[in-house]
């Protein structure tokens, strides 16, 4: 029965499209199927029951059943959702999409809207067209929000702020030119986040007392200990202490294993250094001593020359003749 009527009213609806419709008429028939697109309202997926004239009279469960015009003629169609502009509504006996309110664009029911159209702005799912108190319109959005600080460039409200001006920092819904004690300005998010302090540990021992890296052969030297950074700090946050620090202290001086090999062997080297300079000493001095002998030789010589020489001259001059006696010698 109700098949029949669904029928009827399609039937109906038709004929106050068309005038003078005969529904039993075969042209006016074939007309109205020629129209509709031939028969394709009965091959569509969906339909639970359909005809050639009018499509689709009920669907599968849970798909909804939507008028679509096509040019003078309008058909039953089966959809999984309601297209734009229409809400779907459910019902044992049938699903069925109706159309929004006039002002709205998309909806969720009849009383909520979900998207207006031009020169309406929505608001708690009315379409207005003015916003109420304390709230502007949006026509990118075509919505009323909030008006927002001077500060604010966007807002939830007045006191809440989600996106501030350029230059500006956000912090818990405020915007800020300084960012308060305990903050620092972060130029990335430009928000105002936490400061973050240096962290360290507890010191080590201190180490055993070494100078140039031994432990010995030594009376003073230095003992270090250490402590490790657990938190680094944020560009504004503390710096970190110290991590080492250093100490005179005395011990008992030891020799170092190993260090008398090593004076034996510097002493060896320092007597074989002075034996080579000794003998480079004698040697020189040996030199010195023939140089001395050969100079005075050479001058012994010399002098025995001399002396051969004025004996020469003397016994030369006592053989002249002698003026007196007139002999020569």
């Amino acid at each position: 029965m109700q098949l029949q009527l669904i029928s009827f009213v399609l039937i109906i609806w038709n004929c106050m499209d068309y005038s003078g419709c005969q529904p039993h008429s075969s042209s006016r028939h074939r007309q109205h199927k020629a129209m509709a697109g031939g028969s394709s309202g009965c091959q569509q997926s969906g339909c639970l029951t359909c005809s050639d004239y009018n499509g689709c009279l009920s669907c599968k469960p849970r798909l909804f059943m939507h008028l679509e015009r096509i040019g003078m003629k309008q058909i039953g169609v089966c959809m999984t959702s309601c297209p734009p502009g229409f809400y779907g509504t459910r019902s044992p006996e049938r699903n069925t999409c109706t159309k929004c309110r006039s002002e709205c664009d998309s909806c969720f029911n009849k009383n909520f809207c979900t998207r207006c159209r031009a020169g309406f702005y929505l608001h708690l799912g009315k379409c207005l067209d003015s916003c109420p108190v304390g709230m502007v319109h949006s026509d990118a959005q075509r919505e009323c929000v909030p008006r927002c600080s001077a500060e604010c460039e966007s807002c939830v409200n007045s006191d809440t702020c989600t996106r501030c001006r350029p230059g500006l920092y956000q912090l818990n819904g405020r915007c800020h030119h300084i960012c308060p004690d305990d903050y620092e300005p972060n130029d990335k998010l430009m928000e105002c986040t936490p400061q973050v302090h240096c962290e360290v540990g507890e010191w080590s021992e201190w180490s055993p007392c070494s100078r140039s890296g031994r432990t010995c052969g030594f009376r003073r030297g230095q003992e270090t200990r250490t402590r490790q950074v657990q938190q680094y700090p944020s560009p504004f946050g503390n710096p970190c202490p110290d991590i080492s620090e250093v100490k005179e202290c005395l011990v008992k001086k030891k020799r170092c294993q190993g260090a008398r090999r090593k004076t034996d062997r510097k002493e060896r080297r320092n007597r074989n250094n002075r034996k080579d300079k000794e003998s480079q000493e004698g040697r020189r001095e040996r030199k010195r001593e023939r140089e001395r002998e050969r100079d005075a030789g050479e001058r012994e010589d010399s002098d025995n020359r001399n002396k051969t020489e004025n004996r020469h001259r003397r016994g030369h001059d006592s053989q002249t003749i002698s003026p007196e006696d007139g002999l020569v010698q």
